[in-house]
């Protein structure tokens, strides 16, 4: 039976029935174009084209509804939403995309992390400009030296030196006005390469052989010949090598002490010194540098002389190391770098102490500091013998041949028996 087009847009627009009551036939859709058909398949429904000859007459606005634009496929046009953003053809206000806000914990974080970067660059980069201005000096003596030992062993002086010291410093100091140098302080200072380090006293007044020098008080060969000649003669007297070479003048050290902010010492009885301008009472006192150098200087108010003398050394010495360690010089800007300039400037290295060895120092301090490491004085059979330089130290020879040549095979697990008790 063939139907006519009417036919179709009466089924498509659900107009009303023939009033015959036939049962409604089949309808076939017209034919997809070739071209539509080539493309593919599509979810968009296509409008039919409207007959003019079955035109409506338009109804009052509220009763047609909305043309609603497919589900998908895009928008066609007529009623709904139109797509967001700018049409195709430019023009249009696109819709604004939120901007991001950043995190609060994130940025915290993030500002941690940069003050954290800057307080370890300045960790490493204040020291390493300050000890770029370090003086050198030639410490390694010719000739004949001892073997390497395993470890690490560093001589450090202090010298009574006065130069680069005013008039008005050598009286406030009391340091007199002797010409030439010699040495105050005399230790060394081994770090094995396992077990604890060990910080050792030479007495200056020890009585020794100085090479080409005969024999004399060992404070003496630094004057006869300079660090030089000091290095030889701890060398031939301990059978040790010398790794490096510190030294340190009476203003340096007075320099130090005072970036410090002072020493806290406790004495177990008063002192009165006119030599070393020292009247302090007993008890606990937080010594600044002038009052810090009469300290370790001062023999003559000691019933023990140049022995007690070596351990207010060690002691102010282990002092020094730990306040200079501790949070409080570190993590305060202005006295690291106070600390670290004064050090520099008052320190004298050998042309031959690397960087490392520094570090080896440095460690090894902070454990004899802490306790973890041991402090000994050179064995002695006399600390006042007669002898042609003087009133004199005499070593035990077999006793300091036995302790250092347990450090000459990198042993210092039986040294503990050469601390006096």
């Amino acid at each position: 039976m063939a139907t006519s087009r009417n036919d179709d847009l009466d089924w498509l627009y659900r107009r009303p029935e023939p009033e015959n009551n036939e049962p409604e036939h089949t309808r076939v859709l017209p034919p997809m174009p070739a071209d539509e058909a080539a493309a593919g398949p599509s979810t968009a429904v296509q409008p039919p084209v409207r007959d003019p000859r079955h035109t409506q007459q338009p109804g009052p606005a509220a009763s047609r509804p909305p043309q609603q634009g497919p589900r998908s496929g895009g928008w066609q046009g007529g009623g709904g939403l139109p797509p967001q953003g700018p049409p195709p053809g430019g023009g249009g206000v696109p819709v604004p995309t939120p901007g991001k806000r950043r995190h609060p914990v994130r940025t915290t974080f993030r500002a941690l992390g940069i003050l954290l970067l800057v307080f370890v660059v300045g960790l490493v980069a204040v020291p390493v400009y300050a000890w770029s201005k370090v003086s050198r000096v030639d410490e390694a003596p010719d000739g004949a030296r001892p073997p390497d030992q395993p470890g690490t062993t560093i001589l450090l002086v202090g010298s009574d030196s006065r130069e680069g010291l005013t008039k008005a410093e050598r009286k406030k100091l009391g340091t007199g006005r002797t010409a030439g140098g010699r040495t105050d302080t005399i230790m060394l200072m081994y770090v094995p390469v396992g077990g604890d380090p060990v910080l050792i006293s030479i007495p200056r007044d020890s009585f020794v052989p100085i090479p080409d020098n005969g024999r004399n008080k060992i404070n003496a060969a630094y004057s006869f010949g300079g660090p030089k000649l000091l290095v030889n003669t701890v060398e031939q007297n301990t059978g040790l090598r010398v790794d490096g070479y510190v030294e340190v003048g009476f203003g340096g050290f007075v320099n130090v002490i005072d970036a410090l902010g002072g020493i806290r010492m406790c004495l177990p009885k008063a002192i009165k010194d006119k030599d070393s301008h020292l009247n302090l009472k007993k008890g606990c006192h937080n010594l600044a540098g002038a009052d810090a150098l009469g300290y370790v200087r001062m023999r003559k108010a000691d019933p023990r002389g140049d022995l007690g003398r070596v351990e207010r050394q060690r002691a102010m010495l282990s002092a020094m190391v730990k306040k200079g360690a501790s949070p409080a010089s570190v993590l305060n800007p202005v006295r690291y770098w106070q600390l670290n300039n004064a050090a520099a400037e008052s320190v004298t290295l050998g042309e031959k102490t690397s960087a490392r060895q520094l570090v080896t120092l440095a460690l090894g301090m902070r454990k004899v500091s802490n306790g973890t490491g041991l402090t000994l004085t050179v064995p002695i059979s006399d600390p006042n013998a007669s002898t042609s330089a003087g009133s004199a130290v005499l070593w035990d020879q077999q006793q300091a041949k036995e302790m250092f040549g347990d450090i000459a095979r990198g042993d210092t697990s039986n040294l503990k028996k050469f601390a006096k008790k």
